[in-house]
């Protein structure tokens, strides 16, 4: 198995918005294979999806991870509308399919990912992407499909830095029921931090339900969801399957809030069985 950390991409670049905010991009796995669009959680950085980039079960693929406005080494506008309309999020992939000139990419978000997915149906539809996996993915606000971690990301958005970091580190703890081994806690902590308070404030309070454009949805669908999630209940990932009908739907028994890192290889083969499957659907 190849080093997740010293793992270096074949390509790093940078992709402007629409609203002129630049998004850091980094490639991995085959040129010219299929791309796959990876789109982390709140707080979080491209680094989350390491233990696929590493993974010979998708390196035949092109890989593309980058990290959120506001998050890792994009910029960084501390403007609280940079991140409360569904418009910027959407532009964001927009964005990254035309310039990296992604042809019918997989889309792969994960918690606050799948909202910035569905932010992209709203405004464009599912025309110009392969497919969508949602991973514990967030598409409704209702309180009663989150966990017990409301509060810890609230804390995280206090500038004091003190309990910005206890916060955070309590946070993540919860995210994984199947603990992460000590350097990946610590790449995963470093990487969280990366997000200013103001920004992971900013990204709260942004009330929607997605229900509308899940039904629209023509491209194959995966839910994926970790039994034990205590950020997102697996009732998210129903609501997905509810109203997306056509969707396959996968829960982890044993995990929390990151199948991909806490169930590498089984996510890993999922995903490269998806994505194979979703290839030879009808265009």
């Amino acid at each position: 198995m190849r080093d997740p950390v010293t793992l270096l991409p074949h390509r790093s670049t940078h992709v402007i918005a629409p609203d002129g905010v630049s998004l850091a991009v980094q490639e991995w796995g085959t040129a010219l294979g299929r791309p796959v669009l990876f789109i982390h959680g709140y707080s979080q950085s491209g680094l989350c999806w390491r233990r696929q980039v590493e993974s010979d079960a998708l390196a035949h693929l092109r890989l593309v991870t980058f990290d959120l406005r506001g998050h890792g080494a994009s910029a960084k506008p501390l403007e609280p509308a940079h991140y409360q309309q569904d418009s910027r999020w959407a532009g964001d992939i927009a964005a990254l399919i035309d310039q990296l000139e992604l042809e019918r990419p997989v889309v792969v978000g994960w918690s606050y990912g799948g909202r910035v997915i569905c932010d992209y149906l709203r405004h464009h539809g599912d025309s110009a992407l392969g497919g969508m996996v949602f991973v514990d993915a967030v598409v409704a606000t209702e309180r009663a499909l989150f966990g017990t971690c409301n509060n810890l990301m609230r804390l995280m958005g206090s500038e004091d830095l003190a309990t910005n970091i206890a916060a955070t580190r309590a946070f993540l703890r919860k995210c994984f029921e199947i603990p992460l081994d000590d350097e990946s806690f610590e790449i995963t902590l470093a990487a969280n931090m990366m997000a200013p308070p103001q920004v992971r404030a900013s990204m709260g309070g942004r009330p929607a339900d997605y229900a509308p454009e899940l039904a629209a949805l023509t491209r194959p669908v995966l839910a994926v969801h970790g039994r034990k999630d205590q950020v997102i209940l697996s009732a998210m990932s129903d609501r997905i399957v509810e109203h997306a009908r056509s969707a396959e739907h996968v829960v982890f028994e044993t995990c929390g809030h990151a199948p991909f890192l806490e169930a590498p290889e089984a996510f890993n083969t999922l995903l490269a069985g998806f994505i194979e499957a979703a290839g030879h659907s009808p265009k």
